[in-house]
């Protein structure tokens, strides 16, 4: 079996590698990463947006495989926030003819975080770079924003592992 998955992101590549090995039908399969566009914006801020572009990555990567799987994070508006928006992960898996569809939990980021995304038009990486909670412009290819605020309790790849693991609910049954 081979799988694609639409990210040289080397988090999102380890995750989608460690929870295939959960699944008994997935566990030989051969993965292999390759670079597409999300065709949405380098931060998306809204559920469409972000659906959007996790299926458009996982169609672009399907070929030659199995199954593609396109993951893709964003902000989505949610009442009652101190920003208004949460940040969450969607895993599109394709098959060929159909989307498999899961999310990840959502969190909110700081104010400043979200001030600079949503006003400037940053995205995550570089908004956590300019308020000085990460030294490193590539925070989302190691821990995430969401590991610094969590003081490493739930990690960029928990948290893409659980939007893969929920889409591969359609797969598994």
């Amino acid at each position: 079996m081979n799988i694609k998955i639409a990210s040289k992101n080397p988090v999102k590549i380890a995750a989608l590698k460690e929870i295939i090995l959960d699944y008994k039908q997935l566990e030989s399969a051969q993965v292999e990463a390759v670079d597409v566009s999300s065709d949405v914006s380098d931060q998306p801020k809204s559920l469409e947006e972000t659906i959007t572009g996790a299926k458009n990555r996982a169609r672009k990567a399907y070929s030659d495989c199995d199954y593609s799987f396109g993951i893709e994070s964003g902000l989505m508006a949610v009442p009652h926030t101190k920003t208004g928006y949460m940040d969450f992960t969607v895993c599109a898996i394709f098959d060929g003819s159909e989307y498999h569809l899961g999310l990840s939990s959502a969190w909110e980021a700081p104010e400043s975080v979200s001030k600079l995304i949503l006003e400037e038009g940053l995205d995550m990486n570089e908004a956590t770079y300019r308020v000085g909670l990460s030294k490193d412009r590539k925070v989302g290819s190691a821990q995430g924003l969401v590991g610094i605020m969590t003081k490493g309790r739930l990690t960029r790849k928990e948290y893409t592992k659980e939007a893969i693991r929920t889409a591969l609910i359609h797969i598994d049954n």
